[in-house]
């Protein structure tokens, strides 16, 4: 029997379940023959009603299974990580790193965590005692937070886990900047570490240039811009405490404030402003929030992406660059691209994709797990 080895096991795929397992125990998976297909963690709150650990059928899952899993993923980073120059990542992505459910990302000197399913929540304390043993952190800190633990029967739940506290806000470095984060409320785990290539690929673009970067955040892609030397940067984002931490960024970097315009608002209301008001930019960056949650939301949110897009290109300058991108798993990069035609079509402009996008290595992408690629972004270059 040929297996495609997808980690998630649907409601609608199981025949019976013998027992009464927990929430979280790890039960073994059987064909409709019998056959012993893998390990998982059970669900029975969720859709997704086992997540597989492995579909070795000698495989146990025990502390040591844990510590292998964990150790492997660190290793894998060793080849593109380098903690003098980069000192914020993600060590454990979920089921890309065959630990479904289980987000660890590393920021200086502390850990923060994020447990999504069943599985990793039956484990949390062996889980905690392994990233001690691993990463050796000062801290480690909790953010599961998020609304899909109610779909697995659990709680959000946000806190201080092991060892130091972090500060509410900590200094990190990647790629040679410095940026204030702050792990405890901040977005994600506290940092959009999954652009960390694509701010680099903005460095390489920015210099001289007049740049507007939409839903800035802390100023991740605003300063890589200043680095390269860009003529000036409008950051546009509705947050001030965001808007307050991307200010303190180019001060802790030493780039000059006449460079810098912060505008705090609606990024579709300020773009439709800037048209009124002629301004143009020779690049934009375009980084929104997922728009699209789920597959049902996806055609109103092309909608939604389709808009902001077109509105950019109307703001560039003949010969402009609009670095734009997606992070709605929902959203393919075909539909994406399609997506682009439209709004490149209907602005009335001539647009080449010279580059397609992804997320950053230490998120990767596993070929039997597409849902693991998530992030999609192009460069284009107006005409």
């Amino acid at each position: 029997m040929s297996l495609g080895r997808h980690p998630w096991i649907f409601s609608g795929a199981v025949a019976r379940v013998e027992g009464e397992p927990e929430s979280g125990e790890t039960i073994q998976v059987q064909s409709f023959r019998g056959d012993a297909i893998a390990f998982a963690a059970f669900s029975p709150s969720s859709s997704i009603r086992a997540r597989v650990w492995s579909f070795n059928p000698d495989e146990k899952i025990d502390e040591d299974f844990f510590r292998r899993r964990i150790t492997g993923a660190l290793k894998a980073r060793d080849s593109f990580i380098n903690d003098k120059n980069t000192n914020a990542y993600r060590i454990v992505y979920s089921e890309a790193d065959l630990l479904p459910g289980l987000i660890a990302d590393k920021y200086e000197n502390y850990v923060v965590i994020q447990i999504l399913s069943s599985g990793p929540e039956k484990w949390r304390e062996t889980i905690v005692k392994i990233l001690v043993e691993t990463v050796n952190p000062a801290g480690i800190f909790e953010r599961s937070d998020m609304e899909v633990r109610k779909l697995e029967g659990l709680e959000p739940r946000s806190g201080h886990l092991w060892g130091e506290e972090p500060e509410e806000k900590i200094a990190i470095v990647e790629n040679g900047l410095k940026y204030l984060i702050n792990i405890k409320t901040g977005q994600k785990t506290g940092f959009f570490l999954d652009q960390r290539s694509n701010r680099l690929r903005v460095r390489e673009f920015a210099a001289g240039k007049k740049i507007l970067d939409a839903y800035s955040y802390t100023g991740g892609f605003t300063m890589n811009a200043l680095a390269a030397g860009a003529e000036s940067v409008t950051a546009i984002e509705s947050s001030a405490e965001a808007l307050s931490l991307l200010e303190a960024n180019a001060a802790l970097n030493g780039f000059d404030k006449k460079e810098l315009e912060i505008k705090q608002g609606n990024v579709f209301e300020l773009f439709r402003k800037f048209r009124d008001e002629g301004r143009k930019f020779d690049m934009i960056i375009l980084d929104p929030p997922k728009f699209a949650p789920t597959v049902s939301s996806l055609d109103s949110a092309i909608r939604g992406y389709k808009d902001i897009n077109l509105l950019a290109m109307k703001l560039l300058t003949p010969g402009g660059i609009l670095f734009t991108f997606s992070c709605s798993g929902a959203m393919n990069i075909i539909r994406f691209i399609e997506m682009l035609g439209y709004a490149a079509t209907d602005a009335g402009i001539d647009a080449r994709i010279i580059e397609i996008l992804s997320q950053a290595p230490d998120h990767p992408i596993s070929p039997v797990f597409p849902e693991s690629s998530y992030l999609k972004g192009c460069i284009l270059k107006i005409n």
